[in-house]
């Protein structure tokens, strides 16, 4: 197994269960920039990661009573709903789109978190 991924899922993973997200947010930069994997492929990979360091990272929070799970409920609704929609749509996009609208989304996020 090569040592370079298993840090790559080690920090993302670290990450997601200090903040409750971002390991995709550094995953798919990995994957393109130093795994060399196309950015569709990094995308829908990162997602199925996701998944199961969420699914860990939620049992964790569940044990120590940091959860609510009325508010989990009704953002799985949308987020569903949206995860259907933009998988279909992932294809639609360009690599170069794809790269451009993916690294937009992280600049207002990181303006936002900062202010």
């Amino acid at each position: 197994m090569n040592l370079k991924v298993i840090l790559i899922g080690f920090a993302s993973g670290f990450i997601n269960g200090i903040f409750g997200s971002g390991g995709g947010t550094l995953l798919i930069p990995c994957m393109n920039n130093i795994l060399k994997i196309e950015e569709h492929k990094s995308h829908a990979t990162t997602i199925s990661v996701i998944f199961f360091f969420s699914l860990i990272s939620s049992i964790i929070y569940i044990k120590n009573g940091i959860f609510d799970i009325d508010t989990t409920l009704k953002v799985s609704i949308g987020s569903i709903i949206g995860g259907i929609i933009g998988a279909k749509l992932l294809n639609k996009f360009s690599s170069e789109k794809l790269r451009l609208i993916f690294g937009i989304f992280m600049i207002v996020a990181s303006i936002r978190m900062v202010f």
